[in-house]
């Protein structure tokens, strides 16, 4: 089993920057890719970004694109959004995923609880 956990939400302006944070911890092996996803009240929860294990393979979603940057560090088990120019539609709820023995992530196996992300106008 794995356990994710985030954290570094929280509320700030329009233009301003965030650095989210996942902790994994438990049963976790080389290979898995890590990333975030987001979901909206009434929504269903979208894809933003992942990092495989060695980092060689990225991938963000197009509304976060060019705004965004995932990193993660493999001997912490720690992966990280620093999240720049915010904008009030990116307020909604992040969640930490992790997908077991693969380089990007269709389905995670496992979430973390999520930390929520507020940007005022």
């Amino acid at each position: 089993q794995v356990r994710l956990v985030e954290s570094g939400g929280g509320l700030v302006q329009a233009g301003d920057s965030l650095r989210l944070s996942c902790a994994a911890s438990g049963t976790t092996f080389g290979g898995d890719a890590m990333g975030w996803f987001r979901q909206a009240p009434g929504k269903e929860r979208e894809f933003v970004s992942s990092i495989s294990w060695g980092g060689a393979i990225i991938r963000y979603s197009d509304s976060v694109k060019g705004r965004f940057t995932i990193s993660r560090d493999t001997g912490k088990n720690t992966v990280d959004l620093t999240m720049s120019r915010l904008k009030p539609e990116d307020t909604t709820v992040y969640y930490c995923a992790l997908k077991r023995g693969s380089s990007i992530i269709s389905v995670p196996d496992y979430w973390g609880q999520g930390t929520q992300v507020t940007v005022s106008s």
